[in-house]
């Protein structure tokens, strides 16, 4: 089981979006779409009934839609590298060029498709929809990664911290470690030398990359993109809860931000099922009951769920 997932956040687009980015990779698929009732559409200024959320997986890697509204945006400060490797697929390039052509109809390039010193073919896409992605053909003589890596941007206030976060990070989540390890030289100025160009690392066995970036931005990590850990216990979420809850007034409904501003969200695996049980009103009396706590307690939103 994938123990970390990347949840989107949309106006109103995330079916939209998950259609679209499932018909790009083989292997990926539409999941499970659960719906807004009364309290979660007067939260949210959505239609009752319309979607909530949506479960997506590309090539195997699984995503969460989520449609909360104009609140938050998504924007570059975390993208999803698409590692495309030559030496699993001789048709790695030709694939590349077409995603990137699809992705990038509607969009914002950010770094043109061209060569560059770390990879014959890279470019970074922001698409229609605001999710960014960097398509890489990846060396195949390197470390073997996954197709999809999600990777940090630490810029303004958090520039310079990529490498302390993937510590904190390696530190918090169990089977991790970290991987490659690239700094900027002297001479390449804003960024400092000794700066992260670019790391990446294993938490709960999944890949994720960092990168520092002093030069000019308008954005910062945000709601936009958040991560869902998927808790078996309520042990489990507190341990996360408390490890990784560094801004008190961020907390709400199993949300929180940690100290470099990344948003997360502490989920046991009983809430998915609670909230969309067919009992309609069994489901709203635990989505009224989630909505009312910041770190989710089980026995309370089963207390709710079952009337008592």
């Amino acid at each position: 089981m994938q123990k970390i997932t990347p949840c989107l956040w949309f106006d109103t687009q995330a079916e939209e979006a998950a259609l679209f980015y499932t018909s790009l990779f083989d292997n990926s698929k539409i999941g499970k779409t659960a719906h807004h009732d009364e309290s979660s559409a007067q939260a949210s200024g959505q239609s009752v009934g319309s979607a909530l959320t949506i479960e997506f997986e590309i090539n195997g890697y699984k995503f969460l839609g989520l449609n909360g509204g104009p609140h938050f945006k998504l924007n570059p400060s975390v993208s999803f590298f698409l590692n495309f490797d030559p030496s699993k697929d001789n048709k790695a390039k030709e694939k590349l060029d077409s995603v990137w052509e699809k992705l990038s109809k509607d969009g914002e390039v950010l770094m043109p498709l061209d060569k560059y010193p770390f990879s014959e073919h890279y470019g970074w896409v922001q698409d229609k929809y605001g999710v960014s992605w960097q398509l890489i053909l990846t060396n195949p003589d390197g470390d073997d990664k996954p197709f999809i890596v999600p990777s940090f941007l630490f810029v303004g206030n958090v520039c310079g911290k990529a490498e302390e976060a993937g510590d904190f990070y390696i530190s918090v989540f169990k089977d991790s470690k970290r991987g490659q390890i690239a700094r900027y030289p002297a001479g390449m100025e804003p960024d400092t030398e000794g700066t992260i160009m670019f790391t990446d690392f294993l938490i709960e066995k999944q890949w994720f990359a960092a990168m520092d970036s002093a030069r000019e931005h308008n954005f910062n990590f945000s709601e936009g993109i958040s991560f869902i850990v998927n808790c078996g216990t309520q042990e489990e979420v507190n341990y996360y809860w408390n490890n990784l809850s560094s801004v008190p007034e961020a907390e709400q409904c199993g949300w929180l931000k940690d100290k470099y501003g990344v948003s997360w969200q502490i989920i046991p695996d009983a809430l998915p099922k609670l909230l969309t049980d067919p009992d309609k009103e069994k489901a709203g009396r635990a989505m009224q009951a989630m909505l009312q706590m910041k770190k989710i307690e089980i026995a309370d939103l089963e207390k709710a769920y079952n009337g008592e």
